[in-house]
């Protein structure tokens, strides 16, 4: 094509020299071309990234794609910055882009993530975003202080907006259905239930429960199993509403909402739980997160870990730490054994619950989709737009198999208190509380 004859210098590329020194007329001109090296670097991106079949449509019409089949969707970038930003560095920038309305996807927006994350190298994940923004990331680590602007930065930005597309318990974590048809409420209730059983509760016992969301668990291990609850927590917006729940069900006296840090925990207990909380901890801190649990658990203890996962370790995606989840860094099984190989705990069980959280986030999702007026009067577009990324790439995630669920559940060494077989998490013998089943 015609714009191809042209071959600018490296500085033009950047905008810092020939571009600039155009007079107005030429610079508006000049901004509907697509020089020869821009096409150059987007085709290098895309065979980067395993060339998903996809189309690029540049801001003057012109059309770009690797791949020789049918386009899953298209990909409108609407100005040059947003294309040198995209080339630079696509796992960072295409959130970024997106949220600010500079890259639109035409099509369905589930698809074309599929198919990029079906084909993306798995070496590539994380590496460069982390190398570029490695001050700002370690300006965010889960350091006592550290730990409470993360957390803060997801999980107190208000409880109503959470409302809108969680289930009626706030239930922020995997859910466990089983069957296809269960609604998210029951399959949040059959959750709670398959962690209590996993954990062998017994009316009367104490249990400790890091990272407690909106109390949830806390409750309906109080409320249907008979024990008492520690729980802790260092989202101010989590605690309160938790709080508000206990007292309003008359359990105020036997499950006790603490907003503290894990590393705080006192006491002794004869099972520790966490769900959803090891993904904010980080691996430098998985020895102290196990000294935690080697002071708190009795002789007899166990506990569960309920965490999101990865096959092998790598870090969280750049985009996704910096705007949604600063300090996440969900593990693979083999980093989890730091937290219980130099205390000597024997892991029980491991099971892996990653289709229940693409379907849990399907849920999620839907609903997100159905209220995005009011997230977006709520907040603003750019917000509304980068959470519908973040839930539609978790869900993604978890159907391809980039992220895992898993549930570890562990007890002392020698502890010989274990069923010899596992029907008693799915046919139990009898309801700690007096009920026929353990559900509401």
């Amino acid at each position: 094509m015609r714009q191809e004859q042209t071959e600018p210098s490296s500085e033009s590329l950047s905008g810092s020299f020939n571009y600039l020194s155009m007079s107005g007329e030429q610079r508006q001109l000049s901004g509907n071309v697509v020089f020869a090296p821009e096409k150059m670097l987007l085709s290098r991106m895309l065979r980067a990234i395993g060339d998903p079949p996809v189309q690029i449509v540049l801001w003057n019409g012109q059309k770009i794609s690797n791949h020789g089949g049918k386009a899953v969707a298209q990909v409108i970038i609407r100005d040059r910055g947003a294309l040198l930003k995209l080339i630079t560095d696509p796992e960072l920038y295409f959130g970024e882009l997106y949220s600010a309305e500079r890259i639109e996807v035409q099509g369905n927006f589930l698809d074309f993530l599929e198919t990029v994350y079906r084909v993306w190298p798995l070496t590539s994940h994380g590496k460069i975003g982390k190398k570029l923004l490695s001050p700002f990331f370690d300006a965010r680590r889960n350091t006592l202080p550290g730990s409470r602007r993360n957390i803060h930065h997801h999980y107190d930005i208000g409880n109503d907006f959470y409302k809108l597309w969680l289930d009626e318990r706030m239930v922020y974590t995997c859910a466990y259905f089983p069957s296809s048809d269960t609604s998210l409420e029951d399959a949040q209730i059959a959750k709670l239930d398959h962690v209590c059983r996993k954990l062998r509760l017994q009316p009367g016992e104490k249990v400790v429960e890091a990272g407690c969301g909106w109390g949830a668990l806390a409750l309906h291990m109080a409320k249907h199993y008979g024990v008492s609850v520690a729980a802790y927590n260092i989202s101010s917006e989590q605690i309160a509403f938790a709080r508000q729940r206990a007292h309003a069900e008359g359990l105020d006296g036997q499950v006790e909402f603490i907003e503290d840090d894990y590393r705080n925990v006192r006491g002794k207990f004869d099972a520790f739980v966490s769900v959803g909380m090891l993904e904010h901890v980080g691996t430098d801190n998985y020895q102290e997160l196990g000294g935690v649990i080697d002071r708190s658990l009795k002789d007899g203890g166990r506990g569960l870990i309920h965490t999101i996962g990865l096959n092998y370790p790598r870090p969280m995606d750049a985009w996704t730490e910096r705007n949604i989840f600063p300090g996440a860094c969900p593990p693979s099984l083999a980093q989890m054994m730091q937290i219980f190989e130099p205390f000597d705990f024997s892991v029980l069980d491991v099971e892996n619950l990653r289709l229940h959280y693409a379907k849990t986030l399907e849920h999620w999702l839907q609903r997100y989709e159905n209220n995005i007026e009011r997230v977006t009067d709520m907040f603003d577009g750019k917000f509304a737009r980068a959470w519908r990324l973040y839930l539609a790439g978790s869900l993604t995630a978890f159907k391809t198999g980039g992220m895992q669920l898993f549930q570890v559940s562990f007890a002392r060494a020698g502890h010989n208190q274990i069923p010899l077989t596992r029907q008693y998490l799915y046919k139990p013998q009898h309801a700690p509380s007096g009920e026929s089943s353990g559900n509401l």
